[in-house]
């Protein structure tokens, strides 16, 4: 009796301290770097597990750090290329085949997010997309949020039998990930449709916006957006048009490295950053410039990423999270027991701002499916209805992933901007798959 009431404690504090989290970034009252350390701190402590505390911020830091020194060296070694000139054709690639039309251009966007998520990254996703694309959003004036949003939910939709979740849900359940995955073949395409119609409605809000809207698709922008680049002296002397071809090789090869999955993606991309920095920059002095250049963006990634794992560590350590998962499903009436699947999939997507990862499809999955058994589901649709949502298209907005903060700060925009604005579109696509899942006859009301 003493464990369960010590249990019910544990999971309120769980729940305050999340809550309190979402709502402190979304209001953008506090730095997520300060929110994220600060919170769990005070979560633990209420939770009376304060002399725990050090060893659950050293135990998170020591899962997050080669995350963090992948984007870290990821931030400076496409900083680099892009200081060389390497997006520059690929920019203007992408300006003659949309135009300068914000909605063929929003299109545009989520089709490479498509293309570069087919690996399962979303990290690697964000990392090529956003830093191509930003010049182009930058020229014509549209808001970056856009960009954020488009890219993310792309990725968010893409989920496939090699991406994270589908595997978690197939280990965690022990089926099959082919068993998972084929039969939402046809939702995923509903889901993809959905993600370019709101990709081409979002730019064609961005042309009423910017006064584009009666232009054709071939029209000059008016001049305050002219799309011509503009740059100082400054910049073009970084340029190394004739290391283009070079450039191209190195890049190639990091993002195929890391893709295979070979070598670990910190490894690759420290080599490949001292690897440009002396190919494109041979004095000692040029690269301490192109560091430092770049150093900040690089620093406050970092920053937010080892605060991440603190918040990750205290909450997981402590056990906050597993008390929390266990209360979530343990009252579940007997009217809605049939309907878990299609409950799930309306859910899947926020329940990423709630759980990381491993901590939902090992912790949650398995006693949501063991209560659904209960009522004569197939513990295949739980796993179907999580991947509608949960750390799909919740991942790029979730503070419990590196990608979440990855992409705001690729975009250039406030963490809490982008959840804002991010949040009930992919929240939405979620809604729109699991309403595709029912009228496919794979769950049932």
């Amino acid at each position: 009796m003493e464990q369960q009431r010590e249990g019910i404690i544990l999971a309120l504090v769980a729940a305050a301290t999340i809550l309190s989290l979402l709502a402190v970034i979304l209001s953008n009252r506090v730095s997520p770097l300060a929110a994220l350390i600060l919170i769990p701190i005070a979560g633990a402590i209420a939770a009376g597990v304060a002399p725990g505390i050090p060893g659950y911020i050293v135990d998170g830091l020591a899962k997050i750090a080669p995350v963090a020194g992948m984007f870290v060296f990821a931030i400076l070694f496409f900083g680099i290329m892009t200081d060389a000139g390497l997006l520059a054709p690929l920019v203007n690639a992408v300006l003659r085949m949309v135009g300068e039309r914000p909605s063929r251009i929003t299109v545009g966007t989520a089709l490479l997010a498509l293309l570069i998520h087919l690996d399962g990254s979303g990290a690697v996703c964000f990392l090529i997309t956003i830093p191509a694309l930003r010049p182009l959003y930058d020229r014509l004036g549209m808001d970056r949020r856009v960009l954020a949003c488009t890219a993310s939910m792309a990725a968010g939709v893409n989920f496939l039998p090699w991406t994270g979740p589908t595997l978690r849900a197939g280990a965690a359940l022990k089926l099959p990930v082919a068993t998972i995955f084929t039969p939402m073949i046809g939702v995923q395409v509903v889901g993809l449709v959905f993600v370019f119609v709101v990709s081409w409605w979002l730019g064609v809000r961005e042309e009423r916006r910017l006064g584009l809207g009666g232009h054709a698709a071939n029209a000059e922008a008016p001049a305050h957006l002219a799309v011509t680049p503009s740059h100082s002296d400054a910049e073009l002397a970084l340029r190394r048009p004739r290391l283009f071809l070079v450039n191209v090789a190195i890049t190639l090869v990091v993002v195929a490295t890391m893709i295979t999955g070979l070598i670990e993606p910190v490894v690759v991309f420290m080599a490949g950053t001292a690897l440009a920095l002396i190919v494109n920059y041979p004095s000692a002095a040029q690269q301490r410039e192109r560091i430092d250049a770049h150093a900040r963006a690089a620093l406050m990634m970092a920053g937010i990423l080892f605060a991440a794992g603190a918040f990750t560590g205290i909450m997981t350590g402590s056990g906050m999270i597993k008390a929390l998962a266990q209360a979530s499903v343990a009252h579940v009436p007997d009217a809605i027991g049939p309907r878990i699947p299609v409950l799930l999939g309306m859910i899947a997507m926020p329940l990423s701002l709630v759980f990381d990862p491993d901590s939902f499809y090992f912790g949650v999955l398995p006693v949501i499916a063991e209560v659904a058994g209960h009522f004569g589901v197939p513990a295949v649709q739980v796993a179907q209805a999580a991947l509608l949502g949960q750390m799909t298209t919740g991942f790029p907005v979730s503070p419990l992933t590196p990608a979440t903060f990855l992409v705001a700060g690729l975009s250039g925009v406030e963490l809490g901007a982008h959840q804002r604005f991010a949040i009930p579109w992919l929240f939405a696509a979620s809604i729109v798959m699991t309403l595709a899942a029912v009228a496919f006859g794979i769950f049932s009301l």
